[in-house]
């Protein structure tokens, strides 16, 4: 059975949700379809301490400001969940949930979506995927022969899991700062590796800089300015408080990236060695666009590096003018892997699709 509307979203997370409230107040038919049982999007998968760069007022939704949560500045993934899990209800966003995403593909004049449960129609599709889904792991020589245990951030949930371990955390971003910290504080021998000293934000400096930082860079470069930097310019790491405490307690001493897994554990390029019971890669993410391989092939649509990011207009496909996507970061909207950074993109991709429709 086919089912037909005029835009469909692909995702149900903060950026599938973004643009549904865009969307709706536009008066735009469309349904979101998300592959999640539950509302929450990639939040509700994250490991237990997590806490957002921001305070809740700078981390929202277009349309409802985030509550703060009672006795913390920064909240936690949990406090997201249920933020989301509200939005979607007020706003009464059409969501379809456990619903996967087999393809998209051009029919005609409109896109076909194919799922596990039927098919749909749409003159229009956005892409909300995000990278959740597909962790990335580097080449390292020795992987394939280290017989302990190798996770990715997305595997993490908490340290108790790791007391009294011998753990290296490889990567020098948020997460791998995050969980180095995490299991600093509570009892694990950790060995904590990055591809450069560690780079912190100043200490009163969270989300919000960030954002503005991002957006500044944009305008720049759409004016035809020098190039800011953007967000890379202040820094890697947002000192969040245990991650703060972490470092100022000198439990966050970083070690250069080892040059190879040996069979009980890693090996840096001048011979020394360090055994590990463990490795959790915090090595980032690529954009989970799987549905979109044959509308790849078919459209032939330019890739940008080795990513498998989709050239872009904006938030629309550089060759498909039917097709945007939103959040998987600057490349798609400044900020737009981010909470308060989903909403302008998401606005401008309703807009243009409303503009398109027409």
């Amino acid at each position: 059975m086919t089912q037909r509307t005029d835009v469909v979203v692909i995702g149900g997370g903060q950026s599938g949700l973004a643009a549904g409230y865009h969307l709706r107040r536009l008066g735009i038919e469309h349904v979101i379809l998300d592959a999640q049982a539950a509302p929450g999007g990639a939040w509700q998968h994250t490991w237990n301490s997590l806490r957002l760069f921001s305070p809740a007022q700078y981390s929202s939704l277009p349309g409802r400001l985030m509550p703060s949560q009672p006795g913390e500045l920064y909240p936690d993934a949990g406090h997201v969940v249920n933020y989301l899990a509200d939005y979607e209800k007020r706003y009464a966003l059409p969501v379809q949930r456990g619903t996967w995403v087999d393809s998209v593909h051009r029919d005609g004049p409109v896109l076909r979506v194919e799922t596990d449960s039927g098919s749909w129609t749409a003159r229009a599709v956005i892409s909300a995927t995000g990278t959740w889904t597909r962790p990335f792991l580097p080449a390292v020589p020795g992987r394939r022969e280290y017989q302990g245990r190798q996770l990715h951030t997305v595997q993490y949930r908490s340290p108790s899991d790791f007391t009294g371990q011998r753990v290296v955390v490889g990567g020098g971003g948020n997460s791998g700062a995050q969980i180095a910290a995490d299991l600093a504080h509570n009892g694990a021998d950790l060995t904590w590796v990055t591809q450069r000293p560690p780079r912190y934000l100043a200490d009163d400096i969270d989300g919000r800089a960030l954002f503005d930082a991002a957006t500044a860079r944009k305008r720049a470069l759409d004016e035809g300015r020098t190039d800011t930097g953007g967000v890379a310019s202040l820094g890697d790491i947002v000192a969040v408080p245990p991650v703060r405490a972490a470092r100022d307690a000198g439990l966050l001493s970083a070690r250069p990236m080892f040059a190879r897994l040996t069979p009980t554990g890693v090996e840096w390029a001048d011979g020394t060695r360090a055994e590990a019971d463990t490795v959790i890669w915090c090595t980032g993410f690529r954009p989970a666009l799987a549905p979109f391989a044959r509308l790849r092939l078919r459209l032939r649509l330019r890739l940008r590096g080795t990513r498998g990011r989709i050239a872009m207009n904006g938030t629309r496909a550089a060759d498909e003018p039917r097709l945007h996507l939103l959040g998987y970061g600057d490349w798609t909207g400044p900020a737009s892997a981010t909470l308060v950074g989903v909403g302008r993109p998401a606005r401008d991709a309703a807009r243009e699709i409303a503009r398109f429709l027409a």
